[in-house]
């Protein structure tokens, strides 16, 4: 295959995988279906998985890390409604991909990775697409980064049994936070919003079903 026919092949496979997958999840945003026109999820994908960029599936990265499926990617999006102004707090970089779109769409992203070689890996890959209003931090980041809040827009890509301690706190008030909670078989994508000081809206979007984040908070058993 040549590099023409392999190019012209990804750019199919990515107008089916909107128009197959996205839409019919309810994803409508232009703004959110022009950005994944735009940025190349092939090239962030694992060379094993490069024949399954566009499935309708999680991909494997290492040490029991993964890409969230393309829809799943597009809808956080869209319920974040990110601003040009926002800055981001993005919990478990990954691949960089959802990095990327989120850096399209923010001012600034702030992405935290335990895994120092997915870290590394994605810092290169953001370079190599010329993003450079990211800060990749190495840690732990299910308690946040105090360093860099308030944040407009928090997301946390992967699930927490539940709520990550303190995390909504490092919201500026009007700002919004995404995290799926809960335990397989069902969790819950959960949009949290900082209406004031002291009060918060929390919604539900949907059920779905993803790995757990390193270093989740785990609920407390039970004592008899």
């Amino acid at each position: 295959m040549t590099l023409v026919q392999k190019s012209l092949g990804n750019e199919q496979a990515r107008f089916n995988m909107i128009e197959q997958q996205i839409r019919t999840w309810e994803v409508l945003d232009p703004n959110v279906l022009q950005l994944l026109h735009k940025v190349p999820r092939e090239h962030f994908v694992p060379e094993a998985y490069q024949g399954l960029a566009f499935a309708d599936i999680e991909i494997p990265l290492i040490d029991g890390q993964f890409m969230l499926s393309p829809k799943l990617e597009a809808r956080i999006l869209q319920s974040l409604a990110i601003k040009p102004s926002d800055q981001v707090l993005h919990i478990g970089t990954g691949s960089g991909y959802f990095t990327a779109l989120l850096a399209n769409m923010a001012a600034h992203v702030y992405s935290v990775e335990i895994d120092a070689e997915l870290s590394a890996t994605a810092a290169y890959k953001l370079a190599e697409h010329d993003i450079h209003n990211v800060t990749i931090e190495l840690g732990n980041g299910i308690a946040g980064l105090k360093a860099h809040q308030p944040y407009d827009v928090i997301v946390l890509t992967g699930s927490s049994p539940i709520e990550p301690l303190n995390l909504r706190e490092q919201l500026t008030v009007g700002g919004s936070m995404f995290v799926i909670l809960g335990s397989a078989p069902v969790m819950k994508a959960t949009l949290i919003q900082r209406v004031s000081e002291t009060i918060y809206r929390q919604d539900v979007l949907f059920e779905t079903c993803v790995p757990e984040l390193d270093g989740a908070p785990q609920p407390k058993g039970f004592k008899f």
